[in-house]
């Protein structure tokens, strides 16, 4: 790998002075001036407010920057009791299953027998909102996972996207900050459609890559059960020889990917704020367990420089066509806690936490991530003792003379609360089994920089892009859209328009053309030269990757008085035979009175259970019902919804009026008439899709 450290008497790089300006180049002044200088707490001037100290440009950080320091630790105490970041959550008991030994890679108790099962505890939860915000928020997912090894416990505390915004934590409090509720006026909640989010993600470029993802489907998943989790960085595993491999975590769901539309995204927080947490609790206690599969992207330092990109930027990723994936273990979730507050609002995840056989590489994003999440547990906890809470004691016997400090637990026993001593009492270290950190050599002098093998912005999001299909691409433009038209600063938007054109110039075409920029900007000034000649991976679609079938999805059907009994029975006996569910929605939740005179109870009534909740509908009224129907608002939105939404959508002949009233006036090959059971066995057999994409380009125009 070329050196990364320049000469002393080199100028600064493009990429060294876009970190200290604008992506235009331009110096910030406010409107009276240059802005003052930046200082700490306590008056010293600050030289760099973009890297954290380190050694040499791609080593590790050093804990004598005290105003790096400084700075996250003011940041994790800038909010109590709730979560600076993360603070709607949801979490759910689980456990792990080793497929295979993994001894040749890594000593790490837990992947050393096949067939084992540790006990893990997994928190989801969004990003930007406050504890009270809706579930589907256009927002990262946290995907937070604990496992309680025989060797103390493991966090791989990651996300649902495999990227983040910026590449040295030194710039964490910045863009949380400009994500959440502006000072001033206290709004928006949960959104990143304002100026503040938008002037400093157009002011750094490298949150190019991760603005894909976030603007894609990505971003508003159907349910927990349904989306990708990643590490974000690149760890280390290491075996008993003391042998280093690089390795990168994902967690691929059982279920498969899938995600909402914003229209409906924004109707289902109307409907149901909790809807996330609602579908993981009903899965759970019906039995129908989550499961995602643990893999690995293995590799050496010979892999490592040859890569394209540096394997130490958080900002990007190694395609799986490059580096194929391999699984190495389950996880199940199978129990809900007992009670949310003692155990999901309790629960303390940190980065730091490792059992021998896994570590840490010079990522800077990491290193300070390690710092950081024992500060913030200190105060969101109250207490160094907060390990003695039963979510986050180790489930393995532990020993040490940690002792006293505010709601202790337990104590040292004995005499001795020290070592050495000659009580022979307490706990001693074993070079044997004790954890060794991977004993990596550095070199280089204590600089404040962003090493050059991290400067190419561009090229991964434009991979990124043309990985999409064209419905995935035409998502993406709208979300540009719809946030940056809540931008009320003309130049932040036309500076993220010049970004665009730096990723796809018909990206940034179609989103310049609904803002209602009459000309495009230049491209942004790039410190490398966006590579057009990278691959698309198409791993990285949703709509490509779609599970084609319909296990563990919803059907909604929509009932009345006099609904064919038989026609009901046999949709639904269908649904159950692919391991779906189906809930009844009815005029009234007490129910209707079905064609046979049987009873049947709904779980929904007509008002409180539209469309967007469920996955496929049915529309099965008896012939007064559907008269009934055809003038009830509730009935026309729940099919003009699920219609827009490009559902698939099935309905008895008594419907048929309905579905005029609705707006639905042609019938696509989405939309299925149930005239008898052969008509079922086609409808249940086009569920796998999920949607009927084709249908968009028509239906939203």
């Amino acid at each position: 790998m070329p050196k990364t450290q320049p000469p002393k008497d080199k100028p600064a790089t493009i990429h060294d002075q876009q970190l200290r300006r604008g992506a235009g180049g331009e110096l910030h002044q406010t409107a009276g001036g240059t802005c003052p200088v930046m200082t700490t707490a306590l008056g010293a001037p600050v030289s760099d407010d973009q890297n954290t100290l380190r050694v040499g440009a791609r080593g590790p950080a050093l804990m004598e920057d005290f105003h790096f320091r400084e700075k996250i630790f003011h940041f994790d105490h800038e909010r109590i009791p709730e979560r600076v970041v993360h603070a709607r959550g949801y979490g759910a008991h689980g456990f792990f299953e080793t497929y295979d030994s993994l001894s040749d890679v890594t000593r790490a108790d837990f992947l050393q027998r096949p067939g084992e099962k540790t006990p893990a505890f997994v928190r989801f939860s969004t990003v930007a909102g406050s504890k009270g915000s809706f579930d589907l928020a256009r927002d990262v997912r946290g995907f937070a996972v604990k496992i309680y090894t025989k060797e103390g416990n493991w966090d791989l505390v990651g996300n649902n996207i495999p990227v983040f915004f910026i590449q040295d934590a030194i710039k964490f409090p910045d863009i949380i900050h400009s994500v959440k509720p502006e000072p001033d006026r206290g709004f928006p909640q949960a959104q990143s459609a304002h100026d503040n989010f938008w002037d400093f993600i157009s002011l750094t470029p490298e949150s190019m890559h991760m603005i894909m993802w976030v603007m894609s489907d990505r971003a508003i998943p159907r349910s927990f059960r349904f989306m990708e989790g990643f590490g974000v960085h690149t760890f280390r595993f290491v075996n008993a020889a003391g042998a280093s491999t690089f390795v990168k975590f994902h967690w691929k769901p059982k279920l498969g990917l899938q995600s909402v539309v914003w229209n409906e995204a924004v109707k289902i927080n109307g409907a149901d704020p909790d809807f996330h947490r609602r579908d993981l609790w009903q899965a759970i206690q019906s039995g129908n367990f989550p499961e995602w599969e643990l893999c690995v992207q293995l590799f050496d330092q010979d892999f490592a420089d040859s890569f394209d990109f540096d394997i130490l930027d958080p900002t990007k990723i190694i395609p799986e066509e490059v580096l194929p994936v391999r699984p190495i273990g389950r996880l199940v979730l199978d129990r809900m806690p007992d009670n949310f507050f003692a155990e999901t609002e309790q629960v303390a995840f940190m980065t730091q936490n490792v059992p021998p056989g896994i570590g840490f590489s010079n990522d800077p994003l990491l290193q300070g991530r390690n710092f950081s999440y024992l500060d913030t547990q200190l105060k969101r906890l109250g207490s160094t003792n907060f390990t003695h809470l039963p979510i986050n004691a180790p489930k393995c016997p532990f020993h040490h003379f940690q002792q006293d400090g505010h709601m202790a637990m337990r104590n040292p026993v004995g005499r001795a609360n020290y070592e050495p001593n000659s009580w022979d009492q307490g706990p001693r270290e074993s070079p044997e089994r004790g954890y060794k950190h991977f004993p990596s050599e550095e070199q280089g002098q204590k600089v404040q920089l962003r090493p050059e093998s991290f400067a190419d912005h561009y090229s991964q999001a434009r991979q990124f892009f043309i990985s999409q299909t064209d419905i995935e691409q035409a998502h993406i433009a709208a979300a540009l859209t719809f946030e940056l038209s809540k931008v009320e600063t003309p130049v932040i938007r036309e500076r993220m328009v010049s970004h665009l054109m730096n990723i796809d110039q018909g990206l940034a075409q179609k989103v310049a053309d609904n803002l209602g920029i009459v000309s495009l900007p230049k491209p942004a000034d790039a410190a490398v030269k966006p590579r057009t000649d990278l691959d698309a991976s198409p791993v990285l679609s949703i709509v490509n990757r779609g599970p084609q079938r319909f296990e563990g999805r919803k059907l909604g059907i929509l009932v009345t008085d006099g609904t064919d009994a038989a026609l009901l029975k046999k949709l639904m006996r269908a649904i159950e035979k692919e391991k779906g569910t189906v809930e009844i929605i009815a005029p009234k939740v007490g129910g209707v009175t079905l064609s046979d005179g049987n009873r049947l109870p709904a779980q929904q009534m007509l008002d409180g259970g539209p469309s967007v909740l469920y996955d496929a509908v049915a529309v099965l009224p008896g012939a007064e019902g559907a008269g009934m129907l055809a003038v009830a608002p509730p009935a026309r939105d729940f099919l003009a919804d699920a219609f827009v939404h490009c559902k698939f959508i099935a309905h008895s002949p008594e419907a048929a009026s309905l579905l005029a009233k609705a707006g639905i006036d042609a019938p696509d090959e989405g939309v299925t008439a149930l005239s008898g059971a052969k008509d079922v066995d086609a409808f249940v057999g086009k569920l796998g899709q999920l949607r009927f994409w084709a249908r968009e380009p028509k239906a939203s125009a």
